[in-house]
């Protein structure tokens, strides 16, 4: 493993891809943040040693390296996910990548099912915690090199951080909600019945993605801060038909507030 990791990191590196300060995972309809950056590689994930390739609409598959306000950052203009058919070591091999570029923070988003009764559509929920219910990507062996064989989660999103987006969105006059992510491993919506087990057990939104990411952060010590987008809703008496296409559609109308939230937040890290 590691010698792929180096492979690639080194891959990048010689593109031009050196010392970024942050690393950023942009999800379902979320990758308007790029306009932000000012660009100085962009690189295909096809073109890159090692890496998978983004099979879903809305994720266009391209690796951005650039200028973030007063920082350096680089962004993956769409993510990897278990449903796709990769492993979930595939998944998350970006991630140990951007941890050999000389990532300091992990900044993630993602569109998510809200099943909290007091949500709605376009709500910005800070990710405080999660439930995992993917494979968890640190089974099989461990390389000491990378993390411990049994890395504590007893902070898997950044307090520090939180309390900084918190300020940032008083500041900007932008109203988040915080609340527990629950990942699943798709590619179906969940059914009302799953929706409810999901509220009971201590959910407030629900996904495909985003906590492999940052477990497998965790593990490599790097702070991780996480927002999800509410798309749809998973409420009892408020579910609807949903696709892809509308989760998209909703996720894209709530970016430029998660974008601004974003923007102020990695300049002031």
């Amino acid at each position: 493993m590691l010698e792929r990791i180096q492979e690639t990191a080194d891959f990048l590196k010689s593109k031009g891809v050196k010392a970024p300060d942050a690393g950023i995972v942009l999800g379902t309809g979320l990758g308007g943040l790029v306009s932000k950056i000012k660009i100085l590689e962009e690189i295909d994930y096809s073109k890159i040693p090692n890496f998978p390739v983004s099979t879903v609409e809305g994720h266009e598959g391209k690796l951005i390296y650039g200028d973030f306000g007063n920082k350096k950052v680089v962004a993956m203009k769409g993510r990897f996910h278990f449903y796709e058919g990769y492993s979930v070591d595939q998944v998350v091999f970006p991630i140990r990548v951007m941890k050999y570029l000389g990532i300091k923070y992990l900044f993630l988003s993602n569109a998510a099912g809200g099943v909290n009764p007091d949500f709605i559509v376009g709500d910005i929920m800070i990710i405080q915690d999660h439930i995992n219910f993917l494979p968890n990507p640190l089974i099989g062996p461990n390389n000491n090199q990378v993390g411990p064989r049994f890395p504590d989660m007893s902070e898997a999103y950044d307090k520090g951080l939180i309390a900084k987006a918190e300020e940032v969105s008083n500041e900007l006059n932008i109203q988040v909600k915080k609340g527990i992510y629950l990942a699943t491993s798709g590619p179906t919506f969940e059914t009302p019945a799953e929706y409810k087990h999901f509220r009971i057990i201590g959910a407030d939104a629900v996904g495909m993605s985003t906590v492999p990411e940052v477990i497998v952060a965790r593990h490599m010590g790097i702070p991780c801060f996480a927002v999800s987008i509410i798309s749809d809703l998973g409420v009892e008496g408020r579910i609807h038909y949903i696709t892809h296409k509308m989760v998209t559609e909703a996720a894209a109308a709530t970016e430029s507030k998660m974008t601004s939230l974003m923007t102020v937040l990695i300049n002031k890290i």
